[in-house]
């Protein structure tokens, strides 16, 4: 799952970039943090990774940490730098209430705002141990529900136009 999660978060946030007609530097830093956007789970424990029911506070405490643990990862590489913040800020909302910094608004680099959306439009569809995936329609629904608070409203807005446009593929 984490792996087919990371290669579908990569693309969807490509294409977001894309159709903001970023340049290239910018979508290949979009790619590249798309795919290693959840490498400080690497430090969570199966337990708590593949538990079937609710987390409790301590254990999403522990999930909490892993946008931190993969910019630590990531930053020991010369090649990974620049991603690192986006990796880093990939949790982050726009109303402030993300984590692990707590930043608001333009303060999240753009493209973590993008890894954002793709991030919890995929989590949204996909079957996990304790939930099954929305329906499109539901997690569009949601996508709308979270402009402005959980996700930056430009580019939700992109991402709902990428849906309208190419539905489920």
């Amino acid at each position: 799952y984490t792996r087919g999660h990371s290669d579908r978060v990569s693309q969807l946030a490509l294409d977001v970039a894309r159709a903001m007609n970023r340049d290239e530097p910018f979508c290949e830093r979009v790619r590249v943090a798309g795919l290693f956007h959840d490498i400080g789970k690497i430090g969570v424990p199966d337990e708590i990774l593949q538990k079937p029911g609710p987390l409790t506070d301590e254990e999403f405490k522990v999930i909490e940490r892993h946008p931190v643990e993969g910019a630590k990862v990531l930053s020991a590489v010369s090649l990974f730098r620049e991603i690192v913040p986006i990796v880093r800020g990939h949790h982050e909302r726009i109303d402030g209430r993300g984590y692990p910094d707590g930043l608001r608004g333009e303060r999240i680099p753009e493209e973590a705002r993008i890894i954002a959306v793709a991030d919890s439009l995929d989590a949204m569809l996909s079957d996990r141990h304790y939930r099954r995936g929305m329906a499109l329609s539901q997690a569009v629904e949601e996508l709308h529900a979270g402009k402005g608070g959980q996700f930056d409203p430009v580019i939700a807005d992109t991402m709902l136009e990428l849906i309208a446009r190419d539905g489920e593929e």
